[in-house]
């Protein structure tokens, strides 16, 4: 889950990451439904291996932008399959864009050397957390085609996603939920584990700036499945709480780290 070191390697298959996801955005009607599909597969393949590069590579390393690739890899695993189910949904140039901005800026900034960590939970923590971003950015995703969609129709225009609103805001709230569980876990992790992950005896839980927008955002997120499930929250609604709930989870660990890291110049 960490993009590679600044290296030859590194920049050659990046770049070649980024040429595979925009391919399929730019010819996409010539090439037809079932390769644009295989030429995505091939992006988020070649995407996985530029993050395993940096995982197994000589110096490993991680930050903002390697937290940012990885949850957009989440992303664009969810729209590949989901293509597989919606052969209709369109929303190649929105994964492309995705999907080359964050190996780009990951190449850019690979982040601070990983330090090994004598503890055995962390992996699965930072497991945990990274794939709750992803789930929720894909929600995030999912309600701005949705928001788009709307206001399309509302001025008399075409639906340009290929899906019903209702069949978006149903994929929407499902990511929503499944975000919700692993951000559970990954918060029930640093309680349970907590005295090996901050290596300090009687240490459970550490009030730092990530715990507390992770919190915030585990009670935002839980307000609106609640909402959902006994007011019926849909619409405008949802989508502004949802927003309000990726917020605090962007500060929670990417926001933070991008200040120190550029900004700040400097590292946790």
């Amino acid at each position: 889950m960490i993009l590679a070191s600044p290296s030859e390697l590194a920049m050659w298959l990046s770049l070649l990451t980024i040429i595979a996801y925009v391919i399929p955005a730019l010819v996409a009607d010539r090439m037809g439904p079932n390769l644009t599909r295989r030429y995505l597969w091939l992006a988020w393949l070649m995407h996985a291996f530029t993050l395993g590069l940096g995982l197994w590579g000589e110096t490993p390393r991680f930050g903002f932008a390697p937290a940012l690739s990885v949850t957009v890899w989440w992303v664009l695993t969810a729209y590949t399959v989901e293509s597989q189910y919606f052969p209709k949904f369109k929303a190649r140039w929105v994964m492309a864009a995705l999907g080359s901005a964050a190996v780009a800026l990951s190449w850019y900034f690979p982040g601070q050397p990983l330090q090994v960590s004598a503890s055995i939970w962390l992996p699965l923590h930072w497991a945990l957390g990274i794939a709750s971003y992803g789930m929720f950015a894909a929600a995030v995703v999912h309600a701005a085609l949705m928001t788009s969609a709307e206001i399309e129709i509302r001025k008399g225009n075409e639906n340009q996603s290929g899906l019903p609103l209702l069949t978006l805001e149903r994929l929407m709230f499902r990511f929503v939920l499944i975000g919700f569980i692993l951000l559970t876990f990954t918060l029930i992790a640093g309680f349970v584990f907590g005295e090996q992950l901050y290596g300090a005896a009687g240490v459970h839980w550490k009030w730092d700036h990530k715990t507390v927008f992770s919190v915030l955002s585990w009670l935002t997120f839980g307000a609106l499945l609640l909402g959902r499930h006994q007011f019926g929250w849909r619409g405008r609604r949802a989508v502004r709480v949802l927003y309000t709930g990726s917020a605090f989870l962007l500060f929670a660990y990417a926001g933070s780290r991008f200040v120190l890291e550029v900004i700040l110049g400097r590292s946790l």
